[in-house]
């Protein structure tokens, strides 16, 4: 098996959502195995009650280097895993017939990812009423670029214990500590904070890859939420970003599974925004017949979700 340093040349776009770093930092829910070809990552995860395990792309969203050489990959662990299953990166170097051929049993959208064009001016696309929250949020609080991201791990636990309970958020986003400090140390990592009386109350998280800047998670304090701080930090990101030679932004898509258009994370996001794009979930089934054998081993006769034998597992 050939390694990523191997494999390309330019490690330095090896950033994010590609870095090994971040591939285990999951690693609680999954042994984090490299595709080398491609220069992307997936989760070894055993199926309870079976001898068997498949494969499932990194959370949020299955990043890689090159995508032309997915095919290959995914065809030399074909005789491992029962399936593999995966959210594909919006702006990857993809098509959906190029899809077709890697993943032969599911592909589907799956959110309305919200993205920024930087060309634009800020003033031609963020709604007035994030505008008039902006103001009021730095009217009271300065907003600064953390320079040392990893310093500042503990405030952000702290925020982000806030917004779990706030929103009853369960399985592989509400990451652990040791996620966390595995994720502040993966390269790209460019972090926010809004201060109120030298005292940070909220923050955000991006990830830079190539010319895009990838928002990962964002979470205040209780005097964060009560003073708007989120506005004032995506305002201060815009500006921020809009002087870098960054192209686009991707702010993700909305809340649950599916990602409502009238959920609020969702109407937050678009005022943000300059347009969508869609990230597909694709799915496909190595070995036919062991699957058969385990939903009906687990009393699986349909359903609505991929791989069958996972319904569930993370509510």
């Amino acid at each position: 098996m050939h390694s990523v340093a191997e494999s390309h040349n330019d490690l330095d776009n090896f950033t994010g959502y590609m870095h090994p770093n971040y591939a285990f930092s999951l690693k609680e829910f999954g042994q984090p195995r490299e595709l080398p070809r491609c220069g992307g990552w997936v989760l070894e995860r055993p199926i309870l009650g079976t001898p068997y395990n498949d494969a499932m792309g990194c959370y949020p969203l299955f990043a890689c280097q090159d995508w032309s050489r997915l095919p290959a990959d995914l065809n030399d662990i074909g005789d491992e895993f029962i399936s593999v299953y995966m959210v594909t990166d919006p702006f990857g170097a993809y098509k959906r017939n190029f899809l077709n051929r890697c993943f032969k049993d599911i592909i589907v959208p799956f959110k309305q990812h919200f993205i920024v064009d930087l060309s634009q001016p800020i003033s031609g696309f963020v709604s007035r009423h994030h505008i008039r929250n902006s103001r009021k949020a730095l009217s009271r609080l300065r907003v600064e670029k953390c320079e040392n991201p990893e310093r500042v791990v503990e405030a952000w636990i702290s925020f982000y214990d806030t917004l779990v309970e706030r929103h009853h958020i369960k399985g592989i986003p509400t990451f652990s500590r040791a996620a966390f400090t595995k994720q502040f140390s993966v390269p790209g990592m460019v972090a926010f904070q809004a201060v109120l009386n030298e005292r940070p109350v909220g923050m955000l998280l991006w990830y830079l890859q190539g010319e895009i800047a990838y928002y990962h998670l964002g979470a205040c304090s209780s005097v964060g939420y009560d003073l708007r701080a989120s506005f004032g930090l995506f305002y201060f990101a815009l500006e921020y970003f809009k002087t870098t030679r960054l192209k686009w932004l991707n702010l993700g898509g909305g809340s649950g599974v599916k990602g409502a258009a009238n959920d609020g994370l969702s109407r937050f996001k678009n005022g943000w925004a300059t347009g969508t794009r869609t990230a597909y979930f694709c799915g496909r089934i190595f070995d036919p017949k062991r699957y058969a054998e385990i939903l009906k081993t687990k009393g699986i006769a349909h359903a609505d979700y991929f791989p069958a034998y996972r319904k569930g597992e993370f509510e």
